[in-house]
C-alpha cells in the first residue's frame, strides 16, 4: 500500500511536468499501463520511451490533478486534466481517470480511462 506522501510526491512530479522522471522513480521495472481497453504496454523502459515520444510531439504538456487522489489499500484513483499544445499553438485538453495498483511505494499497473474524442475538439 502506498503512503499518502508517496502518492502526493508522484502527483507533484506530474504537475511539475516531469513525466519521465515520475515513471523512472515510481514505476516498477515490469509495470504495465493500459489506455482505455487497449492491450497493455509493459516495462518501465518502454513506458519511458513512449512518454518521451509523446512529449517530443508537443511544445508543451501540462497536467493538473482535480481534487485529491483516493487511496484504498493498494489502489489509487486520481482525476486529471492534461493540456497538449502543438507547435502551432493549438491546445487540446484531455480529462481522464487514472486507476493505479501499487506494490508498496511503486506503481505496478496503471489504467487510463478517457474519451478519445476529447483530443479532436
Amino acid at each position: 500500500m502506498p503512503s499518502r506522501d508517496v502518492v502526493e510526491a508522484f502527483a507533484q512530479r506530474l504537475e511539475a511536468g516531469d513525466f519521465v522522471g515520475a515513471i523512472e522513480q515510481f514505476y516498477t521495472p515490469d509495470a504495465a499501463t493500459y489506455e482505455n481497453n487497449a492491450a497493455p504496454m509493459v516495462g518501465r523502459d518502454k513506458l519511458v520511451a513512449k512518454e518521451r515520444g509523446v512529449l517530443a510531439a508537443f511544445e508543451e504538456v501540462k497536467a493538473v490533478r482535480v481534487g485529491p487522489s483516493l487511496i484504498e489499500g493498494d489502489n489509487v484513483a486520481s482525476r486529471w486534466i492534461f493540456s497538449f499544445t502543438n507547435a502551432e499553438g493549438v491546445t487540446r485538453r484531455l480529462e481522464e481517470i487514472a486507476w493505479q495498483t501499487w506494490q508498496g511505494d511503486k506503481l505496478i499497473e496503471e489504467r487510463f480511462f478517457y474519451d478519445p474524442k476529447q483530443l479532436g475538439q
